[in-house]
């Protein structure tokens, strides 16, 4: 079977099943075939090893976009702008915009600027967790991503840009509509969803970078203003500026969703570990990591080949697409002892959650206080949560999370 898996895998044409649980296929394709070559004439890597590979090479491997995303998002005309948010943001280039870029958003995400963010962030989990507890003392149901996990990162996002609290009511439904565009395969009303967003979200920023320009925050704290502000007389265009401000939302929005979510579902079908867990708060930052391994919110990536080269004695010729796959790579037994197994404890954890090499995650310390913060007092709260009716998983191969997960706290 496991071998059948193998041969008929195909990533732009995957059985609902797949949605559900994609780990037995990458199961077969790491025994069989780890350099899987697509119809298409891409290849799909399933390998830790590779991965990692890849990702420290990025002279052989692209991560410019440009000639992957024109048949996929531009129609007639060629007015996309999905095309232009995803050619133009951080994520999908290489230097010297990834350099240029990333140089500024680290610079305000310091071990010492992420600290100083930990106590709004702490304020934010307990308001929700009263809001549920009022809740659940009247018997309702609540709901772990609506509720909980999807409100948290959208609040440390707008916080980093700096938008006005009663202006964040669109970032969710916006970050959903374009980070849903970047599936394998894509619909014209995921399309259309998409494009609409990306003009809405370019719009209002346009307004907000203009205040800002006139009216600058503290370039220590508000992220915004020091990409408006550039540095050592670099500054970004302003298609590079809006763009990457809608990276940030996303980046740091889905992925973070599906670490919270993902993570306590988790714990709802390995009690002994949610067990633990509580009795030990102190092994929380080790239970981060394993829920970055065992449910990556990312589970794949893409590169491009700039010349031949060969992996794993499969030769590729240059300018073939490259699928990463993060999930398959993060339950490889070569590299996890028993990987299928949730282990709270586990370590050493090189997982690839966040990537490697020069385009790992630059908001990674941010996402791991924030699972921590947020998991810790949930837990400590509501040990003993249970599910209450079916979780709904948002049906996307790239992105592995949930729509909703309907809970009975006590």
């Amino acid at each position: 079977m496991d071998r059948t898996l193998a041969d008929r895998f195909d990533i732009n044409r995957l059985a609902p099943s797949f949605y559900e649980d994609p780990y037995p296929t990458y199961r077969a394709l790491r025994e069989h075939e780890p350099v899987k070559r697509l119809p298409n004439g891409s290849v799909f890597l399933t390998r830790h090893a590779d991965l990692v590979a890849v990702y420290k090479d990025t002279q052989r491997f692209s991560s410019d976009k440009r000639e992957e995303f024109r048949p996929k998002y531009v129609r007639g005309d060629g007015a996309s702008p999905l095309f232009a948010h995803h050619t133009t943001s951080l994520v999908f280039n290489d230097p010297p915009l990834h350099t240029r870029v990333r140089r500024l958003i680290a610079g305000a995400l310091t071990p010492k600027h992420i600290a100083a963010m930990e106590p709004a962030l702490v304020a934010r989990v307990e308001h929700l967790l009263d809001a549920m507890a009022a809740r659940a003392a009247k018997g309702e149901t609540v709901d772990l991503i609506e509720d909980f996990a999807s409100a948290i990162p959208i609040e440390i996002i707008g916080n980093l840009l700096a938008i006005p609290h009663d202006q964040r009511a669109p970032l969710r439904d916006w970050s959903l509509a374009i980070l849903g565009a970047l599936e394998p395969v894509l619909t014209s009303e995921q399309q259309a969803r998409g494009d609409r967003a990306v003009e809405e979200f370019v719009a209002y920023l346009a307004t907000l970078i203009a205040d800002r320009t006139a009216r600058p925050g503290d370039p220590e704290v508000d992220v915004l203003s020091r990409l408006i502000a550039g540095e050592g007389g670099e500054r970004l265009t302003s298609a590079e500026l809006m763009h990457n401000c809608v990276f940030l939302l996303n980046a740091g929005h889905e992925t973070t969703t599906n670490l919270i979510g993902n993570g306590l579902v988790a714990l709802t079908g390995w009690p002994e570990e949610r067990e633990r867990l509580v009795a030990e708060p102190s092994l929380m930052n080790k239970a981060v990591e394993e829920f970055l391994r065992f449910e990556s919110s990312n589970q794949l990536g893409n590169r491009i080949t700039t010349e031949a080269v060969e992996i794993d004695g499969v030769s590729l010729a240059p300018r073939t697409p490259v699928h990463l796959c993060i999930g398959a790579a993060n339950r490889d037994p070569a590299q996890f002892p028993d990987p299928d197994r949730l282990d709270v404890s586990r370590a050493p954890n090189r997982h690839l959650a966040f990537g490697s090499g020069p385009h790992q995650c630059v908001g990674l310390a941010l996402a791991r206080l924030e699972g921590r913060v947020a998991i810790a007092r949930f837990l400590e709260r509501f040990p003993d949560y249970r599910p209450d009716g079916a979780p709904l998983r948002g049906g996307r191969a790239r992105f592995r999370g949930f729509l909703r997960v309907p809970v009975r706290l006590t």
